[in-house]
């Protein structure tokens, strides 16, 4: 915002610093300035004002006090009396305001017999220096008590006024011609300030013709009034309409601002324009003027700030900022001034007293307080790990939606499980999520056409009925697309993240769909397992189903495992045991045999570990074959079996003869052929 250097000046008692000085000290204290230029014999800021601070220091007044008070200065007595000659106004003009919610404070004042001419110089210059357009003695009398208060006024003709003011919400349809001769369409969320013909302006935005000053005008009504900020926001965003004096309302400027800027508006017609003031005012005033008082102790001061500040010196801060002080000793009471909106508790004034001392002369020191270790979230600490362990094995991070829709509803045969909103966004987030696979299956679907991999996981919050309310749990999801075999891929995945944060006794077993797994269609019946741990199930793995990819449109396979995040945590174990890592080589061994169909693999491995011993470190399937070569309900199973010893090189003839004997102890099984 911009800021006049000889306005300032006109406030403060006496000289101000030079202009690059003053900016130093203003930014050293008070606010960021983006801007200093010369426009002719005036200096301009360009001053970035905290909206906090926005309720007094959009005004020359408030920025005059930051001025005075940084520089060592004190403000002047403003005058905001004016001299009422004139009739009274209860006999002049009607006012009613019908929207007392958006209209906190409406004050009216009526002045005769005024002459239009040209501003005074001072006036013309001011309102060029901050970018407005001089028009006439009185329309730039508003702009600029505008610009001095902070307080935004507007001028109606009083002769061209039927029957009175109200203050309204517009009709829907509703009509306007600006001062700039600019044709709007209003609506009824807009608040206008009409008479009983027609609408005469936009509350806080714009003026319209209807009752617009000329140089025949004699007779005016100044307006000062306190409208909604929200309101004002919303209706310059629905008009596409913004000027000097919304800005300052949708800051939310003080109420008590309404009778002082028209006061020393009125004044100031008297000077330049003549005419007489009606006695009184009308002042529709709905807003609660609660003064408010603050406790201020000032040994909460140094331990807030770490200095010392002796009463003396907070009282003269605090002074010269507007504020009022009772009491005395080590606890002051603070009475806020109207205008500072932001001041609301003793922290507040704590701040004051530190920037305008300087932070600058606060001295770094050790904390007097003794710092503990926070309690550790369990949640956050076992997530980390997992995200981090995941990662280290290729695999994304992906973050979706909490919501899916109608379409996923019937795709995915979800029913009385899901937790409805009762005023969704759109149809396509209607529910909320029973399960984190439906989203990342669109994650591939949108991502396929880049990638040919895709590795993704997610952890997240999935939502279901229980009884009348809602149950809310964890849940970790990964998936894979890729070219070879996804399943085992993932698999390999899944076993090096529940290893790697201390879970063991691992196995893989039959998939039973129950009431807690109902949508069961989802997976491929073939190529779906339970993940389990001590006989406990944590989660799934498999591959979609065909045709649910078929319906998403995503091209080949996908492998997906979803675990339930708060089993997991209740079973990892942060400490591990260490095992040295063997010097000895490795050697490898493969091993195929064609068994029944309903043979699990389980069975197989864990008749290759129990008969192999701590010399099998690992097994991995590699290969299942089911063509036309094999009898009818057989396949063919294929296996790497790594053999390695911590305390020696096994010797050929060793493998071989362990080798045998997993061999023998598997074809005991008469259903069962190795194929040598």
């Amino acid at each position: 915002m911009k800021f006049s250097y000889n306005l300032l000046q006109s406030f403060v008692s006496s000289k101000l610093p030079k202009p690059e000085d003053l900016k130093q000290l203003i930014m050293k204290h008070s606010f960021e300035v983006e801007g200093l230029e010369q426009v002719g014999s005036d200096s301009v800021f360009d001053i970035d004002v905290l909206p906090n601070r926005a309720p007094d220091c959009f005004s020359h007044i408030g920025m005059a006090r930051e001025c005075a008070v940084v520089s060592g200065l004190t403000l002047k007595d403003i005058d905001f009396s004016v001299k009422e000659l004139g009739k009274d106004i209860k006999g002049s003009l009607t006012v009613e305001v019908k929207e007392k919610k958006l209209c906190k404070r409406y004050t009216i004042r009526v002045i005769k017999g005024i002459k239009i001419g040209q501003s005074p110089k001072y006036i013309k210059d001011a309102l060029i220096s901050c970018g407005l357009r001089p028009i006439n003695s009185i329309v730039d009398i508003t702009n600029y008590i505008m610009l001095e208060t902070g307080q935004p006024l507007h001028v109606f003709d009083y002769d061209k006024l039927s029957e009175g003011i109200i203050v309204r919400k517009a009709k829907e349809g509703e009509k306007i011609t600006t001062l700039d001769n600019e044709n709007i369409i209003l609506n009824k969320d807009v608040l206008v300030i009409s008479d009983k013909e027609a609408v005469l302006a936009i509350a806080g935005i714009k003026g319209g013709i209807k009752a617009k000053i000329d140089e025949k005008t004699v007779n005016i009504v100044l307006e000062s009034a306190n409208f909604d900020q929200k309101m004002i926001r919303k209706s310059s965003r629905t008009i596409n309409l913004r000027t000097d004096a919304s800005l300052r309302f949708e800051h939310n400027i003080s109420t008590g601002l309404t009778e002082k800027a028209i006061n020393r508006a009125a004044k100031l017609v008297l000077e330049i324009a003549g005419g007489k003031v009606d006695k009184g005012l009308i002042d529709i005033n709905s807003s609660e003027n609660k003064i408010k008082e603050i406790k201020l102790s000032l040994k909460k001061v140094k331990r807030v700030l770490g200095i010392s500040l002796d009463e003396k010196k907070a009282k003269e801060i605090l002074g010269t900022l507007g504020f009022e002080i009772k009491g005395k000793g080590k606890s002051l009471i603070v009475k806020v001034p109207y205008f500072r909106m932001d001041v609301e508790i003793e922290e507040d004034l704590i701040e004051e007293l530190g920037r305008i001392n300087g932070y600058d002369k606060i001295e770094s020191t050790f904390p007097e307080a003794i710092l503990f270790s926070p309690k550790r979230n369990e949640d956050l600490f076992w997530e980390g790990r997992i995200q981090d362990t995941l990662k280290s094995v290729g695999l994304t991070e992906v973050y979706t939606y909490s919501f899916i829709g109608e379409k996923d509803k019937e795709m995915f045969s979800y029913r009385n499980e899901l937790v409805e909103l009762e005023n969704p966004m759109s149809i396509d987030y209607k529910y909320m999520r029973p399960s984190l696979i439906p989203n990342i299956l669109k994650v591939i679907q949108k991502n396929q056409a880049s990638f040919d991999n895709i590795e993704i996981f997610e952890i997240g919050k999935v939502f279901k009925t229980k009884g009348q309310g809602v149950e809310e749990r964890r849940n970790l999801v990964g998936a894979m697309r890729l070219k070879k075999d996804s399943f085992y891929e993932l698999k390999g995945a899944v076993d090096f993240l529940l290893n790697g944060i201390g879970l063991t006794n691992i196995y893989y077993d039959d998939y039973q769909a129950t009431t807690e797994n109902r949508n069961s269609n989802i997976w491929h019946k073939g190529r779906i397992t339970e993940i389990k741990i001590d006989g406990k199930e944590i989660g799934f793995l498999g591959e979609i189903n065909e045709d649910i990819l078929g319906l998403m449109k995503i091209k080949g396979k996908v492998a997906i495992f979803d675990l339930d995040f708060e089993k997991i945590k209740e079973l990892t174990q942060e400490e591990h045991q260490y095992q040295e890592i063997s010097s000895y080589p490795e050697a490898v061994r493969d091993l195929s045999i064609i068994v029944p169909n309903r043979v699990k693999v389980v069975e197989i491995l864990n008749i290759i570990n129990v008969v192999g011993g701590e010399i099998v470190r690992d097994v991995d399937l590699f290969d299942i074959y089911e063509g036309n070569n094999l009898e009818e309900e057989m396949k063919s199973l294929a296996f790497h079996i790594i053999y390695q010893s911590s305390e020696k090189t096994l010797k050929s003839e060793e493998i071989d003869k362990i080798q045998l004997k997993i061999i023998k102890a598997l074809e005991i099984n008469p259903n069962w052929q190795v194929r040598r």
